[in-house]
Order: C-alpha cells, then structure tokens, then sequence
C-alpha cells in the first residue's frame, strides 16, 4: 500500500484517506472555541447572538435611533407627571392658583410691578395682571385639565371608531355601508359650532353633575363622540387588507366565529396604527379644549386653564405680553411633543412609512 508523510511528522496518509481530507475541514489544536470545533458552528457558538427579536423590541430600536421622536417623548412623560402631580406639588409649596396678590399690581397702570410681568424669585413666570395670581401655578394647574380632557376624548373616540371601523372592514356589505355612511354624517357636522351649543347649554348642570366635572365630562364627550369617525376610517382600510390573510383564514377554518376573530385576530394586529393615531390625535384635543375654554364655554373660571388664560391676556396683551406669551407657550410645546412622539412612533412601527 503506498504511503505519504506530511512534512510535520504526522502519521501517514492513505491514498484513500488523502481524498477524504481533501473534503474535510481540518481541526487545528490552538486556537479559539469557534475555530477548533466546527460542531460548535451547526448548533449556533453563541445562542445569544442569533436569538430573535420580537416585533415590540424592533420597533424600539428604530425608534431610539430618531433623536426628535425621543426628545418629544422626554417631554410628554414630563408634562404627564408634571400633571398627575400638580396638585401634590401646590400642598406641598404651598400654592393657590387662586391667590389674589393685588399688592404686587400697579394700582396706576394697573400691570404687575416690575420687569417682564412682575417676575420674582417667588413668582417666577410673574403674576397676572387682572388679580396678581401667580402664572406658574395656574400652568401647573391648567396642565391636568388639558390632559384629562385630551385623554378621555382620545380613549372615548378611539374605542368607538377601533369597534366600528373593524366591524366594518371584516363583515363588509350592508353592515359597511350603514357604518360608512354614519361616518360621513358625523363628518359633516359643523363640530365647533355643535360643540359651543352643547357646552353652553349645559353650563348650568346636568346628569346629577355641576361645576367642573361636568365641564370635563361634557367636553370630553363632545370631543371624542364627534371625532371617532377619522380612526374608524383608518381600522376600516387596514381591516378590507387584514382579513383576506392567512391567519384570518385559519382561524375561520377552524371554527372561530366573527366576535373571536375580530377581537383576538383583527383588533391587536392593528395597535400600532392606533397607537400613532392617538398620539396625533391628543394634541389636536387639547387645541379644541383650549379653543373652547378660550370662546368661554369650555373650563369656567375661577378653575385655571390654558385655554381661559389666554382669554383673559387678551384684554392686557398690549401693556403685559408676557401673561400670553406664558400659556401660549405650554400649548406650543405640548403639542409640539406630542407631534414629534406621533411622527417617530409611526415609522417605527410601520418601516414602510420612512
């Protein structure tokens, strides 16, 4: 039998051993893990590094990258906490948004005493100049409003129109054109008009209600009853896509009845363009508060709402800017952050958009 040796001084080699190793990878002795046991390749050297990522975790990478999207989304968990402790903030400093400071009024000019609306280390945003009330304070207390009101009208409308819109998409028919045209009648409401005849007729009191939860209750239902029309369109177009897909299929196949398909197969597919809608969606709601509050049939005084101090700096916008500057400053950057969170949340979830 014809043998060869290496030059290292290894054993021979068989000419049928040759071929072999020609195919074979060969196994060096030093070396890392990786590179001495090729076994090691086929059931993965470090499991954690091809391990899959889940649909949520993706979406948060692409949303990380956008530093805009990020900064708005600092801002409104600020603005949030800022809000659910306005009023453990003013117990604890001591603060009334309705203090009447009339000493540090000008009793000649009738504008607050000093520069730039009579700022202070104790007032640091100044006092109005109707009552001398402290303007940080009432920011701080109009911010709860704003959200309570944007919020409830965002669930309300959403919860409506994510219903609606789905039940519309997935059965089709008559059921979609009854719910389609109930859309464009909603639609074709003059709201701003439908919304001052609402409000104003029920400032008195109403439903065993007065005073400001009525108000709230009253806006957040003109808000979001009148406005869920616009998600429902957009669940009823992904819906008409969504349903002819092959777990819809399947489910169908396998016994699943319309309710089950459409709240456990259709519905949480369909979070994601929800989620971006509402973002887009609290800003504009906390426009129409402050648009109501500001016409004086919205949020009644002497409850602080930025929508209401903007009223009021009108009649001193000439001798005391500042007392305007201020709440329309809070609604710029609120929803500019909410703006910018809505914009970074869509193209994480929908990398199409990009």
């Amino acid at each position: 039998m014809n043998q060869a040796a290496d030059s290292g001084g290894q054993r021979p080699v068989t000419a049928g051993e040759r071929g072999r190793v020609t195919v074979t990878a060969p196994i060096e002795t030093t070396g890392s893990a990786t590179e001495v046991q090729p076994e090691a390749v086929l059931a993965g050297v470090d499991k954690g590094q091809i391990e899959g990522r889940s649909l949520g975790q993706i979406a948060w990478s692409r949303f990380k990258k956008d530093k805009v999207a990020v900064a708005g989304g600092v801002i409104v968990i600020l603005l949030i906490v800022l809000a659910l402790l306005s009023r453990p903030i003013q117990a604890l400093f001591g603060l009334d948004p309705n203090t009447f400071n009339q000493d540090l009024i000008d009793p000649n000019t009738s504008i607050p005493q000093g520069d730039f609306g009579g700022m202070s280390w104790e007032h640091p945003l100044g006092v109005d100049p109707k009552f001398g009330r402290d303007i940080a304070t009432r920011i701080l207390e109009g911010s709860w409003v704003s959200l309570v009101v944007a919020f409830g009208a965002t669930i309300l409308s959403n919860t409506i129109g994510a219903v609606l819109g789905v039940v519309a998409g997935y059965y089709g028919g008559r059921v979609d054109s009854i719910i389609s045209r109930l859309m464009d009648t909603f639609l074709a409401f003059p709201l701003l008009l439908f919304a001052i005849a609402i409000s104003a007729t029920l400032q008195g009191g109403a439903f065993g209600m007065e005073g400001l939860p009525l108000h709230i209750c009253v806006l957040i239902f003109i808000i979001g009853f009148f406005n869920w029309p616009y998600l429902g369109r957009i669940v009823r177009g992904q819906t008409l896509a969504l349903r002819e897909r092959e777990f819809v299929d399947a489910s169908r196949g396998m016994g699943a009845k319309g309710p089950y398909i459409l709240f456990r197969e259709l519905l949480p597919n369909l979070v994601g363009p929800i989620i971006v809608y509402s973002t887009l969606l609290i800003p504009t709601n906390i426009i129409f508060e402050a648009s109501l509050s500001f016409l004086g049939v919205g949020i009644q005084p002497p409850q602080a709402s930025w929508g209401g101090m903007l009223k009021e700096a009108v009649t001193y916008y000439q001798v005391d800017p500042q007392f305007m500057i201020v709440p329309g400053l809070a609604i710029f950057v609120t929803v500019l952050a909410f703006n910018l969170l809505g914009d970074g949340l869509r193209d994480a979830l929908d990398p199409r958009s990009r």
